[in-house]
């Protein structure tokens, strides 16, 4: 197996609970239909008074919160039912009902959200986003400044409940490009100066629709542009001007095609002079100047002396931490300041009046988002995954005559940037920054968040921040000439950078995501530097100890990378003399993973490592009879074989099957190899 194509990413279905996606529409089997409230409050919605509708939709917003509510909302159809209030004549009731749809959309997962479109919900958005459009180039001397407000909420609710849809369901993007609406999205970023909040939610919504869309590419303008070329030129510095910015750099990077190829080298230098300035930011300096400047602020906003006396707790009240919104996701709250309750799906929420945690918050998401960026800069020659699929499964007979494939070694071959981008990167030091957020988050920043329950979001962010870096490392790595990364001493520096990660303590090696991160890094590192045969950077006994780790894992991509670590270290020392001893720890370590992993995938990694670290050289030939590699080999082929005509078809991709025929040619192969060797 060997070589993976770069890491494309792609960000998870939301699930606020932790659920499955798919658990939400089974849990119906679960809940009392008596003790549902949603009859009670879709009945409700019919009702002559505004009030009591607005009400009714305040009530769903909260309620579908606990996802295992929703069901019994879907079962009594509540989006068509929800859907027409979208253009109620009471703007309150409009506000409402956007706001629930959006916490059904944000809590249901991708299958409520594909229900949803079905249901038609989009048409009564794009009409409601024209009228709130509408409503801001409306005369200001014909309307109050509180009507301008309310128009810009309802709007806020609409782009979030659009941006929750088509980042879950390609038919709602399908249907966002047929409806056009790009403009009433254009719209809103240009507010970036009245309203951040809507200018945000619209850039992280376009920023979601433009991904992988050829039609929308197609049909941009010059008015496109420029709003996004404005918005990179502001020469503001805040934090979530930022963030905008950032957003912004991501939009024009999907959209880059559509401009010439002059406009577009303009374009990509400063895209990614932005992306730069976001990740040279230092969050761990910002983050306690940020706390502190929100406890002077609150300190002087106290007015009792019960307050004065309680101001060191303010950063943390609890009671103000119920109000809360995650990243857009959902609405926290009710309109007209009412306050809803806090709810234990809902992790990562956001109080709306710590303008300085939400700074914080902006800071890195920002940073998040350019690394993000800068991973599917660095892949983004590859097929999409639909076109992956497409090219995996078009002809498999053809692709896996006698069980091997060339095509399968084109597909998983390095990429090599454009020289203009590889410049350009280079140029505003954007692997130097990367390697940098790479680090641990400050142990400063990370104690005074952690202990100050409001600020306690930010301890993931920051980790995650991490993680994208390092999945950044990776695609830096597998796609850039090593010699501009420092050559041999710059390798051997990121070396030592990773493995001071993963042997700080006891307790990264149990987080999946960062397990996932740094191995992926890792694997792309060992295999440059095996090939310019240079020394690995881990001793025998922190190579056994990381992999055990990672090989106890639940990813598969976590254990196949630690697999291929395995094999490509093996591999060296198998040239190197009196390495017979280490190479039989691996050799006993690969054979175990082979013979008892549940998932072919990984057995098949495992046994592409040992015909890597066995095929050659004395210490392989002396460490392969100590083991009775032989003997051992030949005991698991039957299973192997057995268990991939058994498990194959219904439960791998062709891509997948692939390359395990593959496998299973090369083990009888290596198996007559070793035979011959015993000869």
């Amino acid at each position: 197996m060997g070589k993976t194509k770069n890491t494309k990413f792609k960000r998870p279905p939301f699930s606020p609970d932790g659920l499955a996606v798919t658990s939400v529409t089974h849990a119906a089997e679960e809940i009392d239909d008596e003790d549902s409230p949603a009859a009670e409050l879709l009945d409700k919605l019919q009702s002559p008074s505004a009030d009591m509708r607005e009400y009714a939709c305040a009530s769903i917003s909260r309620v579908v919160q606990q996802s295992l509510t929703i069901p019994a909302f879907l079962q009594r159809d509540a989006v068509r039912k929800i859907g027409p209030l979208l253009l109620d004549h009471s703007l309150a009731v409009r506000e409402t009902a956007a706001g629930a749809l959006r916490n059904l959309s944000a809590c249901g997962g991708p299958e409520v959200c594909e229900n949803m479109v079905r249901q038609d919900v989009l048409t009564p958005l794009s009409a409601l986003m024209r009228e709130c459009c509408a409503g801001f180039d409306v005369n200001p001397a014909t309307v109050t400044k509180g009507q301008k407000h309310v128009v810009e909420n309802i709007a806020n609710e609409a782009v979030n409940l659009l941006w929750n849809l088509c980042e879950s369901s390609s038919t709602a993007v399908s249907m966002f490009n047929k409806a056009g609406l790009l403009d009433a999205l254009l719209h809103c970023l240009e507010r970036h100066h009245q309203n951040m909040e809507l200018a945000l939610s619209a850039a992280h919504c376009l920023h979601t629709v433009s991904e992988e869309n050829s039609d929308l590419v197609r049909s941009v303008n010059a008015t496109m542009f420029a709003v996004l070329d404005n918005i990179l030129s502001a020469t503001h510095t805040s934090m979530e001007y930022t963030l905008l910015r950032t957003l912004a750099a991501g939009s024009l990077w999907n959209l880059k095609n559509g401009l010439s190829s002059a406009q577009q080298s303009q374009t990509v230098s400063a895209l990614v002079a932005t992306l730069s300035q976001s990740l040279s930011l230092d969050a761990g300096k910002f983050i306690p100047d940020l706390w502190r400047a929100e406890s002077a602020r609150l300190t002087i906003d106290s007015t009792s002396a019960t307050d004065s006396a309680n101001t060191d707790e303010q950063p943390h009240n609890t009671d103000e931490a119920e109000d809360m919104e995650e990243d857009g996701k959902i609405n926290g709250g009710t309109p007209n300041g009412r306050k809803s309750k806090k709810n234990n799906d809902i992790s990562d929420l956001l109080p709306r009046d710590r303008l300085e945690l939400r700074e914080a918050s902006a800071l890195l998401s920002a940073q998040q988002t350019s690394l993000e960026i800068i991973v599917n800069m660095c892949c983004s020659d590859e097929p999409s995954d639909d076109e992956w699929e497409e090219m995996s499964s078009s002809d498999e007979s053809e692709m896996c005559a006698d069980g091997i494939s060339d095509t399968n070694s084109s597909l998983f071959s390095p990429l090599c940037l454009s020289a203009e981008l590889h410049t350009t990167l280079l140029d505003h030091s954007i692997p130097q920054q990367v390697l940098k957020k790479a680090e641990f988050p400050s142990p400063a920043a990370l104690e005074l968040c952690s202990k100050y329950p409001v600020w306690k979001c930010l301890v993931k962010k920051m980790y995650r921040v991490q993680c994208r870096a390092l999945t950044c490392l990776h695609n830096i790595l597998a796609s850039m000439d090593t010699d501009t990364l420092g050559g041999a001493s710059g390798l051997q520096a990121v070396a030592q950078h990773l493995s001071s990660l993963i042997f700080s303590s006891a307790e990264v090696l149990k987080d999946e995501e960062f397990l996932e991160a740094v191995t992926s890094a890792i694997r792309s590192l060992l295999q440059i530097m095996a090939s310019k045969s240079m020394p690995q950077c881990m001793t025998p006994h922190q190579l056994m100890s990381f992999c055990e780790a990672a090989t106890r894992c639940e990813l598969v991509s976590v254990r196949v990378n630690a697999l291929a670590i395995l094999g490509i270290t093996g591999s060296s020392l198998a040239k190197e003399k009196d390495t017979a001893e280490t190479l039989q720890m691996i050799g006993i370590a690969l054979l175990n993973i082979a013979m008892k992993d549940t998932n072919l995938v990984v057995c098949g990694e495992a046994l592409d490592a040992l015909f890597d670290v066995f095929a050659d050289g004395d210490e392989a030939e002396k460490a392969a009879k100590n083991i009775n590699l032989l003997s051992s080999l030949k005991a698991l082929q039957p299973g192997f074989r057995a268990k991939l005509r058994k498990e194959g078809k219904g439960k791998y991709s062709p891509d997948q099957l692939c390359v395990l025929d593959n496998i299973r040619i090369n083990l009888k192969r290596f198996i007559g190899y070793l035979e011959n060797l015993r000869k």
